[in-house]
């Protein structure tokens, strides 16, 4: 895609002053909230031209295409911006989980009368994802 062709979609965004805007990834058949992260101009344009979610990786200052380590794939369905342009909706198709840490969302702990309680157990181990152990 162009930079022509994606300017109405542009024009409609507002990005943060380092050109970032929040990204929250969603199963599209299912509705299940996976992970929030960010995207920028290129890795949009990346997204929507491949049909493949990229990222901005803040840690790493540098284009993230999911699941190009772990092999935990995200197809992009849609891209829905919010009423005040300020923030993106993915609709995705999911290939095996979505969080860093094994498990198939990022939202897995719920504050519950003063603590935060764990919902779900990793589906996959960090060392097989990445074939690394896990930093604490």
């Amino acid at each position: 895609m162009t930079d022509e062709t994606l300017a109405p979609l542009f024009a409609e965004l507002r990005f943060t002053a380092d050109g970032l805007i929040p990204a929250i990834a969603q199963q599209f058949d299912s509705g299940e909230v996976l992970m929030m992260a960010w995207m920028n101009a290129e890795s949009i344009a990346e997204s929507l031209a491949a049909g493949r979610v990229c990222y901005w990786s803040r840690s790493r200052g540098a284009l993230w295409r999911k699941g190009e380590t772990s092999g935990q794939v995200q197809a992009l369905v849609a891209l829905r911006p919010d009423c005040d342009g300020d923030a993106l909706l993915l609709l995705v198709d999911q290939k095996g989980v979505a969080c860093h840490t094994g498990r198939r969302s990022c939202f897995f702990r719920e504050w519950q009368a003063g603590g935060l309680v764990t919902l779900t157990e990793p589906q996959i181990s960090e060392e097989d994802l990445y074939g690394k152990k896990p930093t604490a």
